[in-house]
């Protein structure tokens, strides 16, 4: 109990038993005695209990200060002691959650919508040794990227690519398209140039789009030890969810109940492309950063994100600046550092991206965490364990001149 609240409370006890005093006639020695010292007692309190409230009161500020940052630095922990073994024998054998574990899924529950156990995307983070991770992993502390944290090989976080974790509803990103106009004047009387009305345009996140992971977890691997099962679901997982998340930021239909991705979205998105129609060399990609800079989306080379195929890295190096023994690749990766190379980039093309006034080239919204559903039948004949995470994600391009796509580098 505070001491201040102790304080008062015997201050109340003094006023009472003063009260009670001081309404008779004729008080006897022992009760006049008795009120000098409850006086005394009562004058002492009150110098005491603002001391106490002065004290009090910096503790508080301390605390708040802690609980403003608490909430996402007890979650990230919970998240790190998170076991999907537990998950597993919860859906195979019904044993009941404990720990960390327990606390993240009833967190999950509570915003609704699962109708299996809630798994959170960063618990399929890929983990080294123990099953409960040490203090030497990532911590992430407010909204920190998925992307970035679940996958750091994916090609959307190499471009930029944000990710959000939303619980329910939709999210909006209003940009600004119209604005203030300068203007000088022509004489002293005469305005500084027309008013202009400062307008937005609006794209939003929302939870339309479904799609599942399956994987089988034979009878072997349930019996056994922990880590083991730890380390083969979380690779299981991660690698599935990594490589379709990857693959729909970047190609991603729009149909078939898949997020519109950044090539098939170009013309939707206002995404530039533009066709070279020869062999992929600094040239190319150097025009492309100086569009770049004349819409004032970047102020340097080193601001923009590139991704293209290893074909083209192979066409890059092979092409050796006349008489030198200097690369193509070697004068791109002068002035744009550390290029994602993948597949996952359709063939002949290249994909540039920035992030501009703190505005990401794109947003990846994950809402809630993975849905992981049971179903002991289909393998029942050989007691695997076969399981379902749903995940629903959606994809957006909240401003295209962020990002070009280069097509047509033709092999050499």
């Amino acid at each position: 109990m505070l001491d201040s609240v102790k304080i008062a409370r015997r201050q109340s006890e003094i006023r009472q038993t003063l009260s009670g005093i001081v309404g008779k006639e004729n008080p006897s020695e022992d009760e006049t005695r008795q009120m000098d010292e409850l006086d005394r007692e009562y004058r002492s309190n009150e110098t005491r209990y603002r001391a106490a409230l002065i004290a009090e009161d910096e503790e508080r500020r301390e605390a708040g200060a802690e609980l403003e940052t608490r909430s996402e630095s007890e979650w990230s922990d919970l998240v790190d002691q998170f076991e999907l073994r537990q998950i597993a024998f919860a859906l195979d054998e019904g044993k009941a959650l404990d720990g960390a574990t327990k606390e993240v899924v009833e967190e999950l529950r509570s915003a609704g919508g699962y109708q299996g156990i809630p798994v959170p995307y960063g618990a399929l983070e890929t983990r080294a040794g123990e099953t409960v991770s040490g203090t030497d992993l990532p911590n992430p502390k407010v909204i920190r990227p998925v992307v970035d944290r679940l996958f750091p090989n994916s090609v959307a976080a190499r471009l930029g690519v944000q990710s959000i974790q939303i619980a329910q509803g939709e999210v909006g990103f209003p940009v600004a398209t119209a604005g203030a106009v300068f203007g000088w004047q022509t004489d002293e009387l005469s305005d500084v140039g027309a008013a202009s009305a400062y307008t937005t345009s609006e794209t939003s996140l929302s939870p339309d789009q479904t799609g599942g992971a399956q994987m089988v977890i034979t009878r072997k691997a349930l019996k056994q030890s922990g880590a083991g099962l730890e380390q083969a679901i979380r690779r299981d997982l991660n690698a599935v969810i990594g490589t379709e998340i990857d693959r729909v930021v970047v190609n991603g239909s729009g149909a078939s109940g898949e997020p519109l991705g950044i090539v098939p979205g170009a013309a939707t998105y206002g995404i530039t492309s533009t066709a070279i129609g020869a062999v992929a060399d600094w040239a190319a990609f150097r025009a492309e950063v100086v569009a770049f800079m004349e819409a004032n989306a970047i102020a340097s080379a080193s601001a923009v994100n590139l991704a293209f195929t290893p074909a083209i890295w192979s066409d890059l190096d092979e092409a050796l600046i006349s008489g030198t023994a200097v690369s193509e690749w070697d004068r791109l990766t002068r002035h744009i550092a550390n290029p994602a190379i993948s597949n996952v980039i359709p063939a002949a093309s290249a994909i540039m991206s920035a992030n501009v006034q703190g505005i990401a080239p794109g947003y990846l919204g994950l809402y809630g965490g993975v849905d992981l559903i049971r179903d002991p039948y289909t393998k029942a004949g050989s007691g695997a364990l076969v399981l379902t995470g749903l995940v629903t994600a959606d994809f957006t391009v909240p401003r295209g001149l962020q990002t070009r796509i280069l097509t047509g580098l033709a092999a050499a």
